[in-house]
């Protein structure tokens, strides 16, 4: 498993899929970042020489936002809509999809698990809501 600037990319895969474990970098940066350093994507990761290593980490370095940098920017991009209070901030700070999804029935993921509001009627409901409700 060689190791690019902290994170171990698996050895055993090409390297255009393994490059794609690093955060930031998908299917077209990988391929991009292959021909700037000058990189076969269909070698496998762990054929890689030294040179090609530092090549490839330099690459990543100067040309591309990646990991730590690129996490800092995206949550300050969303502090500062947060903090402009636009619609899209009110969103990230309500849990709630920001893309203009539905949710009236969707949503699960990001709203959670469903909570009864209102009237449960009949004894068994009620005893199952206060169980799993709280």
């Amino acid at each position: 498993m060689p190791r690019v600037l902290g994170i171990d990319i698996p050895g055993r895969k090409k390297l255009e899929y393994s490059l794609r474990y690093i955060y930031g970098i998908g299917h077209t940066t990988a391929k991009e970042v292959c021909e700037k350093a000058k990189l076969d994507p269909s070698k496998k990761a762990d054929d890689m020489t030294d040179d090609e290593i530092q090549r490839l980490i330099s690459v990543l370095q100067n040309d591309f936002r990646i990991e730590g940098d690129l996490r800092r920017e995206v949550s300050a991009n969303v502090r500062r809509l947060i903090s402009i209070g636009s619609y899209r901030g009110r969103r990230h700070r309500a849990s709630l999809p920001c893309r203009g999804q539905r949710t009236k029935t969707n949503a699960r993921t990001r709203k959670g698990a469903k909570r009864t509001v209102g009237i449960v009627r009949g004894k068994e409901a009620r005893s199952a809501v206060k169980a799993g409700g709280k």
